[in-house]
């Protein structure tokens, strides 16, 4: 019986509510409780002066000129991979950068940070700025003390650029790009950041303002940086708009097949809109464009994760027909589809088809099953497949665990998480959002309370999302008291006052169980843990 018949079968039997599949778990990372020293008045003057870059002859660019956007699009998280520490003199520098930074001027800030003894060199201005990265009004005071002593390239001017850019400070951005066009400097990279950070910062009107901008500072807005610009406001949730500036624009670039990708990837993989993403596919049509491989990946895509069975599977067979071979992305598809579904067999056969097809398995296709099963409560399944995958030298990634913990009882997580730090994966914040997440949906504060005191026996710090789940989480399941007692520690960490949860504080919820309005006190876990059919596991230290 062929996969298609299995799926109009099951089509046929029921019919099930689509819903978007979330692959992993992730959470914003709040910032840090907010710091109110006084810096002083010269961190709020812009920069005024051309930097003392050394001047070179103009860049000229053309559409065929070769550049990666993809490496602006990981937003410079692998930037850091190119600096080379200098530890010893990044500390000192360090140190004194947080003293100088609380002197009255910039000129005795300066002269503060001359006395330190430390000379400065390109790579260790550059190392400091992404060491400071969170705080931009330090960053930008290494930034101008290397300027000083000539230390600034445009590899440096384009890290500040970003820092600025995440903290919103896009006015002294701006300046920086302006004093590297003076200097005769590229100001494409810094340019093209700039569209990033206005995009991430869900300002859409910003980063094509910028972009249109673009041949002020020399440079032609070409098909790359438009498409760079249509990726990084799919990417934040502006697809609208990207797909409005592609239409409006086409007879400065033409529409291409490229270009519906971009916005069919935003429908598809980052809000998951079935709907949307067939208006696509239909508009692709009428402007007379075919599918391409990667076209027929992000619906797959798509269908596959609103739990569409039997259109996952028809387009596979239309995309082999029309001569596109299937990547690896599209078999994870159709493996976590099929086991979804309750078609493992069916699924450990698509495993079976990739490695005749040269295909190398990865973690994310071993995920992809796992995950479905854990949530299906299958997990002696999970396991055998978790074994063949640490056979095949595919080695379990944070999602793995993360999958297991969503599907295992209170009384199995404690070995999970403990494998978890053998494994050097954690648990990290992430992991105890969703353990309390997963309790308090179950109604079990009681466990979730539990989770919360472990928290620091693994060396996680609670952050404010951590504190928001659980005081929202004990308020309505009728913990008054136990909420009060941890918004009042949130509130003393720094953290700021948050309507919603007041508003929940003051409100009564009725309780559903007695017994849980008698909880208090601190929850610490026994050194013995208890698990199935009686047996002991003897905790070990953190």
């Amino acid at each position: 019986m062929s996969l298609l018949t299995i799926a109009r079968r099951l089509q046929i039997s029921h019919s099930r509510l689509l819903f978007p599949l979330l692959y992993s778990i992730t959470y914003p990372h709040p910032p840090s409780p907010s710091n109110n020293s006084n810096y002083p008045i010269f961190f709020s003057v812009e920069f005024h002066r051309t930097l003392s870059i050394p001047t070179r002859s103009p860049h000229h660019f053309s559409t065929s000129q070769s550049f990666s956007t993809q490496y602006l699009n990981v937003s410079f998280e692998l930037i850091q991979q190119g600096i080379q520490t200098h530890e010893p003199l990044q500390m000192g520098l360090l140190q004194s950068l947080k003293m100088a930074a609380h002197l009255p001027s910039e000129a005795e800030a300066m002269a503060s940070l001359d006395e330190s003894g430390i000379r400065a060199n390109q790579n260790l201005v550059y190392s400091v700025i992404w060491e400071l990265r969170e705080e931009w009004r330090l960053a930008f005071l290494a930034f101008k003390w290397g300027d000083k002593w000539g230390c600034v390239d445009e590899k440096a001017c384009e890290l500040m650029v970003w820092v600025l850019g995440n903290h919103r400070k896009f006015n002294t951005a701006w300046i920086l790009i302006r004093d590297l066009h003076r200097s005769l400097m590229s100001t494409r990279k810094a340019m093209l950041i700039m569209i990033d950070r206005y995009a991430a910062a869900n300002v859409p009107g910003k980063a094509i303002y910028a972009f249109r901008i673009m041949d002020k500072f020399r440079m032609t807005p070409d098909e790359e940086a438009f498409y760079f610009l249509l990726n990084v406001l799919c990417k934040n949730g502006n697809i609208e708009e990207a797909e409005e500036f592609m239409l409006v624009n086409k007879k400065f670039f033409p529409l291409e097949v490229e270009g519906f990708n971009i916005i069919l990837n935003g429908w598809c993989n980052i809000c998951v809109d079935v709907f949307e993403a067939k208006r696509i596919w239909r508009e692709m049509s009428k402007y007379c464009i075919d599918p391409d491989a990667t076209t027929y990946t992000h619906m797959i895509s798509c269908f596959s994760k609103v739990g569409n069975l039997f259109d996952s599977l028809r387009l596979y067979d239309g995309m082999k027909k029309r001569g596109w071979v299937p990547g690896i992305e599209v078999y994870n598809s159709l493996v976590y589809i099929l086991t979804r579904e309750n078609c493992f067999k069916e699924a450990l056969k698509i495993l079976d088809k990739m490695k005749e097809t040269g295909l190398q398995r990865d973690s994310a296709t071993y995920n992809s099953m796992i995950r479905p099963l854990c949530e299906a409560k299958k997990l002696e399944d999970a396991r055998s497949l978790m074994a063949a995958m640490i056979e095949e030298n595919v080695s379990p990634t944070i999602e793995t665990y993360h999958a297991f913990l969503q599907g295992i009882v209170f009384e199995e997580t404690f070995e999970v998480l403990d494998r978890m730090k053998i494994a050097g994966l954690g648990p990290t914040e992430d992991t105890f959002l969703l353990l309390l997440a997963k309790f308090f949906k179950l109604e079990q504060p009681e466990n979730a309370l539990k989770i919360w005191v472990e928290m620091k026996q693994y060396e996680v710090a609670s952050n404010l999302t951590h504190y928001t789940v659980m005081v929202e989480g004990l308020a309505r399941c009728g913990l008054l008291t136990k909420a009060r007692e941890y918004y009042a520690e949130m509130r003393s960490n720094g953290y700021s006052d948050d309507p919603k949860i007041q508003k929940m504080l003051k409100v009564p919820v009725q309780d559903k169980n007695d017994k849980r309005k008698k909880l208090g006190g601190q929850f610490k876990r026994n050194q013995h843990v208890s698990h199935k059919k009686g047996s002991m596991v003897r905790r070990k230290s953190h």
